[in-house]
């Protein structure tokens, strides 16, 4: 016998998280589920999140949203990769670029013909071979098109930089309209049935109890039903990721408008610039065992590109998971779930990777274990092989330079990175697994970027004689740079295209 279907979700919480999932249910259930969305004005939400990779470009396309009406409403700019800057060593920068690199061909994939000939000194640098990180770095953007046969133009893939507070109200809008119903109010009660210990009803500070089978908590850090009232455990990960802090200040817009996101190394930490149509975004993460906030304050304020448009607000977080991140009839999305810091601008994703997962193992009011269990067991995987792409970033480095890079550079770091990093340094493969989010060429950019050197190019790499390899090598160099130089710059392109009002 079939269990009784759910009838009412409520979800706790807005800002970005609360709103991708409100619009993304109302669009997935079809109007067949009642909808609720509980937040109150008085509660500010994070709001500084303004850098995406590309998968919300299918979240977006699953809603059916128009890409240029987007653009104009979150003031969003295109974003081809991620810079770094000092990271591997002060003085050095590198990209993390979207999309793919050169041409497959024959036995092994691009990356090992590179390598074989960069070993021995006869190739450029990676990002020669990348139609993202050169267009990038010409400040230059337009979408992949197929009009030229065999063509780099196809192969770009882009993000958004947007602004988060508009990006969750547009969103709104769209979930409202959609039949989602938004109740304005602070949470002053949590109710739960005497039997099981399930979430009853949410009672609101007028005395109303929003009831419902299934609740979202997307209420932030405090984790208001995930952590204060089912004390679901957190696992700390700060012993590999010890930044807890953060400054963000927004600035006036610079005169170039970059296409990438950029992360410069600092002594305790790193620093963002991200830039929208209306200004730019800036933020400090630092460790504060290594750093005063006045001093972190300090060096943020010091370094923007303009005059700043607000005083900078100070985000206190700590790296790590809830234990379990569906508990019971609550499921925890976004800040709630867990904390990983922006450097590779996760954030958003994982609120949209935990709504399809819980599309896919929707409940009934049976709520059964099994379910619940593959959706942890899922997430768990997926958010430890995020963990250890960021770690990364901080233990592959020379710096020795502050006492923050000497802990990072010889720290303990998971198994699971340090065979990764093991198969690499072998032969400069990566084995990409279960689908893991971040691909094999993103792990070789950044171990790459950071100085970590293969021994040895892939044996089977030596199957193409060094005078093909050259042409091979030469002839993707030169049809990316023609290519790089015949797109818009990415201003032109905003303008013309995707341009908010003023």
């Amino acid at each position: 016998m079939t269990e009784h279907p759910i009838k009412t979700i409520v979800i706790v919480g807005g800002g970005t998280a609360g709103w991708m999932a409100a619009a993304a249910l109302a669009r997935l259930l079809q109007n067949k589920y009642a909808i609720r969305l509980v937040e109150s004005d008085e509660i500010s939400t994070v709001g500084v999140g303004e850098s995406t990779i590309p998968m919300i470009r299918l979240f977006n396309n699953v809603l059916g949203i128009n890409e240029d009406e987007f653009v104009r409403e979150t003031k969003a700019t295109f974003k081809l990769g991620i810079e770094f800057e000092d990271w591997g060593h002060v003085g050095e920068r590198y990209m993390h670029g979207f999309g793919k690199f050169g041409q497959d061909r024959g036995t092994v994939d691009f990356f090992q013909y590179w390598l074989r000939a960069h070993l021995a000194g006869q190739a450029p640098d990676l990002e020669r071979y990348s139609i993202n990180r050169m267009a990038a770095q010409a400040s230059k953007f337009m979408r992949a098109t197929n009009e030229v046969a065999n063509s780099p133009l196809a192969d770009i893939v882009y993000a958004f930089h947007l602004d988060a507070g508009l990006y969750a109200r547009y969103l709104r809008k769209y979930a409202e309209a959609r039949g989602v119903v938004r109740t304005e109010g602070k949470i002053v009660d949590v109710r739960r049935r005497p039997l099981d210990g399930f979430i009853d009803a949410v009672v609101l500070q007028g005395g109303e109890a929003v009831r419902g089978e299934l609740f979202l908590d997307c209420s932030g850090f405090r984790g208001l039903l995930i952590e204060q009232t089912l004390m679901t455990g957190f696992e700390d990960w700060s012993h590999w990721l010890p930044c807890d802090r953060a400054w963000a200040v927004p600035c006036e817009l610079a005169p170039d408008l970059l296409p990438y996101t950029r992360a410069s190394a600092r002594p305790a930490g790193w620093q963002w610039r991200i830039g929208l149509q209306h200004r730019t975004g800036n933020g400090h993460v630092y460790s504060s065992r290594h750093m005063s906030d006045d001093e972190a304050a300090s060096i943020l304020m010091k370094s923007l590109d303009g005059k700043p448009l607000a005083d900078p607000r100070l985000l206190r977080f700590t790296a790590g998971r809830r234990r379990k991140t569906w508990n019971k009839n609550v499921v925890a999305v976004g800040l709630s779930s867990g904390f990983l810091e922006p450097l590779e601008s996760t954030s958003i994703y994982l609120i949209q990777s935990s709504l399809q997962r819980l599309v896919s193992l929707f409940p009934d009011q049976g709520f059964d274990q099994a379910d619940i269990d593959e959706y942890n067991r899922q997430g768990d995987f997926e958010i430890e092989r995020i963990r250890d792409f960021i770690i990364l970033h901080y233990h592959a480095t020379r710096r020795d330079d502050t006492p923050f890079w000497d802990h990072v550079r010889t720290m303990e770091i998971p198994e699971t990175l340090r065979r990764k990093m093991a198969l690499y340094r072998s032969h400069g493969r990566v084995v990409r697994e279960n689908n893991e989010l971040f691909t094999e060429i993103g792990w070789q950019q950044v171990l790459h970027g950071q100085g970590i050197r293969p021994r040895a190019a892939h044996p089977l790499a030596g199957l193409m004689d060094d005078e093909e390899l050259g042409g091979f090598l030469g002839n993707i160099e030169r049809v990316v740079g023609k290519c790089v130089e015949v797109m818009p710059s990415h201003r032109d392109f905003i303008d013309a295209i995707a341009k908010a009002g003023k």
